[in-house]
């Protein structure tokens, strides 16, 4: 397979290339007039110094474009600029790889940042355990967010593709790759806007095991009323089960040691789960959606025959009924 983009640069150093390699970063912006400037800082202002950014703009109709030209300029040399015409976040990181030189590849949205030690931490376990891929812990901020810092577990030292069914393992800022695994697994695919970060992750999976984790909290994901892909549940839910059951078609020997009620449980029935806890919420949109495709998908039992009976009406009808019921609970 061809390279996803340019060769890795030589390293300045002749005695130790790989502990001073190249780390390119890749950014995707859209609108982030808000948050680019310390997302862009955070990037570049971090302890491992051999940094580029690649900074991509989608299509931003706010002051983002403005904001990254002059941060080119006071990062002399130190990012790439290019331009999409608002392909979304996915393309527009697939956009960046292909201009991404470093011998190493992190991600890092325009209103995310890191610790001033992630890379430098991350580089160090990668390189010192010779891995693919090195994760670290994350916490999620914003003003309406309470969230408490985590630290994942050793998916290295489990059963990696039982946890990875569970759920994503890390958001995308959270992990170091190796560019070699990046360009075997040619990028992003472009078909799930969701749910791509998984679907990266799960296919990363099926090529290496040789993972490491960092326990430490050094990555920030920051909560906001700016549209992000994330806010929309049950887009969320259903994307992330259609990467699931592309891991599952692609990769049977993975999942073999896996039970057909076990696989269920961590496909059709998470989708039940959160459809549960949409409804709870009285995130009625979500619901609707999330039940009626578990209706659909035949995967419920006689408990829930009231919940996904009344999923397959209108909405409008759907919702008037949960309305009715919240108004005649005692």
């Amino acid at each position: 397979m061809q390279p996803f983009g340019p060769q890795p640069q030589p390293s300045p150093s002749d005695a130790s290339p790989v502990e001073h390699s190249l780390i390119s970063v890749v950014m995707p912006c859209h609108n982030a007039q808000r948050y680019l400037a310390d997302a862009v800082d955070s990037a570049l202002g971090q302890s491992y110094t051999n940094v580029e950014l690649v900074l991509i703009d989608d299509g931003s109709t706010d002051a983002s474009p403005k904001i990254a030209a002059g941060l080119v300029g006071r990062h002399a040399g130190r990012i790439t600029l290019l331009h999409t015409d608002r392909a979304g976040p996915y393309p527009a990181r697939n956009r960046g790889l292909m201009s991404a030189r470093g011998e190493f590849i992190a991600f890092l949205d325009a209103d995310d940042w890191w610790d001033p030690t992630t890379l430098e931490r991350l580089h160090d376990a990668l390189v010192g355990d010779h891995a693919d891929l090195a994760y670290c812990g994350w916490q999620n901020v914003g003003d309406s967010v309470t969230s408490e810092p985590y630290v994942p577990p050793r998916y290295e030292t489990g059963d990696p593709v039982d946890a990875f069914m569970r759920a994503c393992p890390w958001p995308i800022h959270a992990a170091l790759v190796r560019r070699t695994l990046v360009d075997r697994l040619a990028g992003f695919s472009e078909r799930r806007f969701s749910s791509m970060d998984y679907d990266f992750w799960l296919r990363a999976l099926a090529l290496t095991r040789n993972i490491v984790l960092v326990p430490e909290v050094l990555a920030f994901y920051r909560w906001h009323d700016a549209g992000q892909i994330s806010a929309v549940k049950w887009r969320q839910v259903l994307d992330a089960l259609a990467v699931q059951q592309d891991f599952v078609r692609a990769n049977p020997q993975l999942v073999a040691h896996l039970s057909s009620q076990r696989l269920r449980e961590l496909t059709e029935g998470r989708v039940l789960q959160q459809a549960y806890g949409a409804l709870w919420k009285r995130d009625l949109q979500s619901a609707h959606k999330l039940f009626r495709h578990v209706a659909l998908a035949r995967s419920f039992g006689l408990k829930e025959l009231r919940h996904v009976a009344s999923a397959l009406l209108p909405f409008a009808t759907y919702r008037w009924l949960i309305g009715l019921a919240d108004r005649n609970e005692p």
